[in-house]
């Protein structure tokens, strides 16, 4: 969805950060764990981006899987739960700021962007 939408790379990295401290503190059903995304996905585009999608285009692009009710409801349940506390320091904005204090050129900065975006994918790499 992130790439679909093409929205910002901040805003991967939040949405990531919002699932893991949701899954942290709560075991939740195996057919729940994409509604958890989308909810997710949707705090971080109203964080981050400055033309969000909306709920409707979630719904669609989930193929009717889950109803605005469901998807509001699980992003009002991830906020509460998480306190409202949604933005925690990535290690993306790390990356910017490092390369900039380093004067690192785009394929070095890309290539580290790449590595950290693996590191979403597989624990092993954190």
């Amino acid at each position: 969805m992130h790439a679909k939408f093409k929205l910002l790379s901040e805003t991967l990295y939040l949405t990531v950060n919002l699932i893991d401290r949701y899954f942290s503190r709560f075991s939740i059903q195996k057919a729940d764990v994409q509604l958890v995304g989308v909810a997710a996905l949707l705090i971080a585009t109203k964080y981050e981006e400055i033309y969000p999608p909306t709920v409707k285009d979630f719904i669609y692009l989930t193929d009717n899987t889950y109803s605005r009710p469901q998807i509001l409801a699980m992003e009002q349940s991830i906020l509460f739960h998480l306190q409202f506390e949604i933005q925690q320091t990535s290690s993306f904005r790390f990356l910017e700021r490092f390369s900039k204090i380093a004067k690192a050129d785009s394929p070095t900065f890309f290539l580290a962007q790449y590595l950290l975006e693996l590191a979403l994918l597989d624990s092993k790499m954190n």
